[in-house]
């Protein structure tokens, strides 16, 4: 009993790692299978932020590095283009614009905008490691509490149907 159950929260744990997908899938993986909200949160959060110190860290490397290379040199190029050009588009309005707008950019539970895209975004547009990994720990809370509360009405909504 005790080990099928902690499979099943490895499920929402692993699910929640995966690029696009994130809590965004994992929670109502996790609602559908009847777990606890108050222990299934925590696991989608605590999986979905695991990766991303490694892709601040390397993202922004990934693609300098690659800028100059035959095959992969013109995506990775134009990438970091944009990121600077989105850089100072958003500096405009100040520090604390950026770290809002990213924290609502990974808040909204929409395919492509959780915590990868928002911290390799961050790290593109040269944002402190500090910053960049709290306004993304808020966007994941925002996207969590949103996801499991329509994953809960939707469950139990499903539920009075039948």
């Amino acid at each position: 009993m005790f080990w099928e159950v902690l499979g099943e929260y490895l499920w929402v744990f692993i699910i929640s790692m995966v690029p696009i997908v994130e809590l965004r899938g994992a929670i109502p993986v996790a609602e559908a299978m009847g777990l606890n909200p108050f222990i299934y949160f925590p696991v989608a959060v605590v999986a979905n932020m695991l990766p991303v110190p490694i892709i601040f860290l390397f993202a922004r490397r990934v693609l300098e590095w690659g800028a100059d290379k035959k095959i992969i040199g013109r995506p990775f190029t134009w990438i970091l283009e944009k990121g600077d050009k989105a850089g100072k588009k958003l500096m405009k309005n100040g520090p604390a614009g950026l770290f809002v707008g990213l924290m609502l950019f990974v808040g909204i539970p929409l395919p492509g905008t959780g915590a990868w895209t928002g911290t390799l975004g961050a790290s593109l547009l040269n944002m402190k490691f500090k910053d960049a990994s709290l306004s993304v720990m808020l966007g994941v809370l925002i996207a969590g509490v949103i996801m499991s509360a329509a994953s809960i009405l939707a469950h139990y909504g499903i539920n009075l149907l039948l």
